[in-house]
């Protein structure tokens, strides 16, 4: 295989494979962001075409992040179970078809089935948990940093596609943009057949930071259990924590705050104030540039410093700067400044809330409770979705769900200082 002949050649030069793992990985996350992303920022072009609602529209977005965040946990018992590579060419196409057959789309209900339906079952097959059980996997020593690396490709994935998926609709349609996803999405898996490898044994090494070589495989029992026992169990023993509920809710919170708010309605947002929808779009792009560095460097933080001080300082910043947008004036400068404050604490909140799940958790088991963690996150991401939509279909503003948001976060912020530091154990 190409991995081995690879995995070889970098050893020579004292370079340790999980780095191309971790690239593969970014790149995988980096295309899934547009998937996941894409169809979101078309919402306008939609409400043109097809003369349908915004809670309409939102309601299928609702359906496809509580089924992409229900996916999570589940998700991780099926890395553990059938490997990685795997069930990340079965999650590629299950996305690709779904934007496939969206292209012949009329109806509302074909919307919710394959944009909520298939794409979140597609997308929730990996999810936000295969970052976390790359890193978890590979990584011993900077973890965190891979960790923030790993998220930031979400951002990165937002910067390149959303004003290139805005321009081609405009120019093209809307129908031109999914094609073009699709398309990538074929790469990507290309890119994965050669290059991801499920665990550093397979390639007889041990993960980078450790010495002792991995067992080629999953650990034992891992493939004996059940897919659903195995994420169950996770849960129950989970439950038993408060640092579990602590992160559940808080996650939840951070679900609200961003993709199920900031992703689907700032662009219409920005419509009710006369901002254009390519003007709204760069401002989505600027919001990924600066989230690439924020996370990056919070995943050099958590390394560093209590992962308990980091969340309050996130949750913090990030529902003021929410409570500001609305009451700010709109002007070119102004949302400016608010692109580049929230940018850089957009899923900043990821390499800490990781962190604390490997620290409290352990190793084989981070990946299986980061995904019920991260399961509470879609739920919430799912409410403000609908909820944003049904504000501004019902009272005609966003405003209520811009500032429920960011009352939350201080809520967030207040409530993550209750967890006492974990004591270490073993990674």
């Amino acid at each position: 295989m190409i991995s081995n002949a690879l995995a070889a050649a970098l050893a020579r030069r004292q370079i340790h494979y999980g780095w191309v793992v971790a690239g593969t990985t970014f790149f995988t996350m980096f295309v899934t962001a547009g998937a996941i992303g894409g169809p979101a920022i078309l919402l306008v072009s939609l409400q043109r075409e097809f003369d349908w609602t915004n809670s309409e529209i939102s309601s299928a977005f609702a359906v496809r992040l509580v089924l992409y965040g229900l996916m999570g946990p589940f998700a991780a018992a099926l890395m553990n179970k059938f490997g990685v590579r795997r069930m990340i060419l079965t999650s590629l196409a299950f996305i690709a078809i779904g934007l496939l057959l969206s292209l012949g789309m009329t109806e509302v209900w074909h919307l919710v089935l394959l944009w909520g339906l298939v794409l979140g079952l597609g997308t929730g097959m990996t999810a936000m948990v295969l970052g976390a059980t790359v890193a978890a996997r590979w990584f011993t020593h900077r973890r965190g940093l891979v960790v923030g690396f790993l998220t930031a490709s979400a951002a990165t994935g937002q910067l390149v596609f959303i004003p290139l998926l805005l321009h081609i609709a405009e120019a093209a349609g809307w129908r031109w943009s999914v094609g073009l996803l699709v398309l990538l999405l074929g790469v990507t898996a290309l890119v994965v057949l050669a290059l991801m490898r499920d665990r550093p044994g397979d390639l007889g090494l041990a993960a980078y930071g450790e010495t002792t070589v991995a067992t080629a495989g999953p650990p034992p029992g891992v493939a004996a259990t059940s897919i659903a026992t195995a994420a169950l169990h996770a849960l129950r023993d989970a439950a038993r924590s408060w640092v579990f509920w602590v992160l559940a809710f808080t996650f939840f919170i951070c679900g609200t705050s961003t993709n199920g708010l900031i992703q689907p309605h700032l662009i219409p947002f920005c419509l009710d104030f006369g901002i254009p929808e390519q003007t709204s779009g760069y401002l989505l792009a600027m919001m990924g540039v600066f989230d690439f560095i924020g996370t990056v460097a919070s995943g050099w933080l958590s390394d560093r410093y209590d992962n308990r001080w980091l969340l309050f300082w996130y949750y913090g910043l990030r529902g003021l700067s929410l409570l500001y947008l609305p009451v700010s004036d709109f002007s070119f400068f102004g949302l400016s400044i608010f692109a580049m404050f929230y940018g850089l604490d957009w899923i900043a909140t990821v390499p800490p809330t990781v962190k604390l799940c490997a620290e409290r958790f352990g190793r084989e088991r981070a990946n299986l409770i980061f995904g019920w963690v991260f399961a509470a996150h879609q739920l919430g991401a799912a409410a403000a979705a609908y909820g944003a939509g049904w504000t501004r279909t019902e009272l005609e503003t966003y405003l209520p769900a811009f500032f429920a948001a960011g009352a939350l976060c201080l809520v967030a912020s207040a409530l993550v200082m209750t967890v006492r530091k974990p004591a270490p154990r073993a990674a």
